[in-house]
C-alpha cells in the first residue's frame, strides 16, 4: 500500500473516531444523522451519549445551544421498540416553545424510524393531542401541566415508559413545576431510564435527582465554554429613567439584523412593546400570559424575519432558537447569572463571519450584579458607547461603588 493510500485510510479512521460512528449507533440512526446534516458530536453529545446509550441514568449539565436535544433524542430512538404503538418515552420541558422545538428535532432525527412524536402542551387543541396519542405515538414531549391533564383524563398511559427526560430541569423548578414533575414521575414505571438536562445544579435539582434517578452519572459541560467567542459582549451604564431612550438610540446606531430584547417581567415587556408598536411595524412581544395562538404567530414571524425586534421574558426566551439574531439586549439585567448565559446564547449563530453582540443595561446600583456575571463568564465586559448620547448623568463628587473587582461604571 502506497503512502497516499495509507494517509487516506488514517484520515478516514480519525474522522470516524471523531464522528458519530464512535458510538456504535444503528445504521438507521446513522442515516438519519447524515440526513439531518450532523458531522461531529458537540462536547455534551460526545460525553453524554456514551453514558446514556448503555441505558444508565445520566445528568447532563450544559447551556443552551450546545446540542443537548440530540444528546437525549438519539438514545431514545435507539432504545425504544418502534413497533409498539403506545408511549415509550416522555420528555418534560418548562415551556410550550421549547416542547415544540424539541419535538421538531425529534421528528427530524426520527425521519427513518417507524415512530410518531406527539407534542402535548397547553394552549393547543386537547382533542388533537388525544388523537396523536391514539394514533400510536411512542415519544411524548410536553409541559408538565398538560401532561398531568391527559394522564388524569386517561388519555395518556405512562405505564410502559422506558425513558423519561427532564429537559431544563432547573428552569422547570424555578417556575414552580416541582409538584407536577413529582406527580408524573411517581406514575412512571420504576424500571426506566431517566435523563436530566440542566444548566445549573441548585439544591432543588440535586434533591430531585437523588429521589427519582438511580445512580446517575454526571456529565458537566457548563463550565467549559460559557458564552461563545462569536459574541461580542458589552455593558451600558444607564439611569433608570433613560433606559428607553438609550434603547432607541442603541437600535438606531446598531441597526441590528434582528434583535431580541429581554425584560425581566411580563409587565415590562408589555410596556416596552406598547411604546414601540406605534412606530415600528416589525416589533412583537412574547411572554407566558399571551394566548398560545398568539405566541405561535409571533415565533413564526420572528423565524421568517418578518419581526425584527422581539421583546421577551426569560421563561419563553429559553424556547427561542433562531439563527438570524444579531443582537441580544438585556434591557433589564438578569436576576441570575445563568439567565445571562442563556440569553446571550441566542446570538452568535449567524452563518456569516459577523459576530453577534450582547449588550446589557446596568444602573448604578447594579454594579455588583454585573460583576457577578463577569465572574460567571470569566470575562470583563467592554463599555458600549452611543455616539452623541449620554445614557447616564454624571455624578457630582466622589463615588463609592460596588465591592466586587469591577463595577458597571468603572
Amino acid at each position: 500500500m502506497d503512502q497516499e493510500n495509507r494517509d487516506a485510510l488514517e484520515q478516514d479512521a480519525a474522522d470516524e473516531e471523531q464522528g458519530f460512528e464512535q458510538f456504535g449507533l444503528s445504521p438507521i440512526m446513522m442515516s438519519a444523522i447524515e440526513t439531518v446534516g450532523y458531522k461531529t458530536p458537540s462536547p455534551i453529545q460526545a460525553q453524554f451519549l456514551p453514558v446514556v446509550l448503555t441505558g444508565r441514568d445520566g445528568i447532563g449539565q450544559a447551556h443552551t445551544g450546545t446540542g443537548k436535544t440530540a444528546a437525549f433524542v438519539i438514545p431514545i430512538l435507539e432504545r425504544i421498540d418502534h413497533e409498539v404503538k403506545r408511549p415509550l418515552a416522555m420528555v418534560l420541558t418548562p415551556t410550550r416553545e421549547l416542547s415544540e422545538q424539541v419535538a421538531a428535532e425529534a421528528r427530524k432525527l426520527a425521519v427513518n424510524h417507524p415512530c410518531r412524536v406527539a407534542c402535548i402542551v397547553g394552549g393547543k387543541s386537547i382533542q388533537r393531542q388525544v388523537e396523536q396519542l391514539q394514533s400510536g405515538a411512542q415519544i411524548v414531549i410536553g409541559t408538565p401541566g398538560r401532561i398531568i391533564d391527559l394522564i388524569g383524563r386517561g388519555s395518556l398511559d405512562v405505564s410502559m415508559l422506558d425513558v423519561v427526560v427532564l429537559d431544563e430541569a432547573d428552569r422547570m423548578l424555578d417556575i414552580g413545576f416541582r409538584p407536577d414533575i413529582e406527580k408524573i414521575l411517581r406514575r412512571c414505571p420504576s424500571e426506566r431510564q431517566t435523563m436530566m438536562l440542566t444548566a445549573t445544579m441548585p439544591p432543588d435539582v440535586e434533591r430531585l435527582a437523588r429521589r427519582y434517578m438511580r445512580d446517575p452519572q454526571m456529565v458537566d459541560q457548563s463550565q467549559d465554554v460559557v458564552v461563545t467567542s462569536e459574541v461580542e459582549q458589552f455593558y451600558i451604564t444607564v439611569d433608570a429613567d433613560r433606559k428607553f431612550a438609550t434603547l432607541v438610540k442603541l437600535l438606531a446606531q446598531a441597526r441590528p439584523q434582528q434583535a431580541l430584547v429581554f425584560s425581566r417581567t411580563k409587565r415590562g415587556a408589555d410596556l416596552l412593546y406598547e411604546k414601540f408598536r406605534r412606530r415600528l411595524p416589525d416589533v412583537a412581544h412574547l411572554h407566558g400570559d399571551l394566548p398560545q395562538p398568539k405566541r405561535d404567530s409571533v415565533m413564526k414571524r420572528f423565524r421568517s424575519g418578518e419581526v425584527r425586534l422581539l421583546i421577551a421574558t426569560d421563561v419563553v426566551g429559553r424556547g427561542i432558537d433562531v439563527g438570524g439574531i444579531s443582537h441580544i439586549i438585556n434591557y433589564d439585567i438578569p436576576e441570575y447569572c445563568d439567565d445571562y448565559v442563556h440569553r446571550v446564547g441566542r446570538t452568535g449563530r449567524l452563518s456569516s463571519s459577523t459576530p453577534g453582540q450582547a449588550i446589557t443595561f446596568a444602573t448604578r446600583d447594579q454594579g455588583s450584579q454585573l460583576t457577578q456575571i463577569e465572574m460567571r463568564i470569566n470575562l470583563i465586559l467592554d463599555q458600549y458607547c452611543i455616539e452623541g448620547f449620554e445614557p447616564c448623568r454624571p455624578v457630582a463628587g466622589p463615588s463609592h461603588v460596588g465591592t466586587g473587582p469591577r463595577t458597571a461604571w468603572a
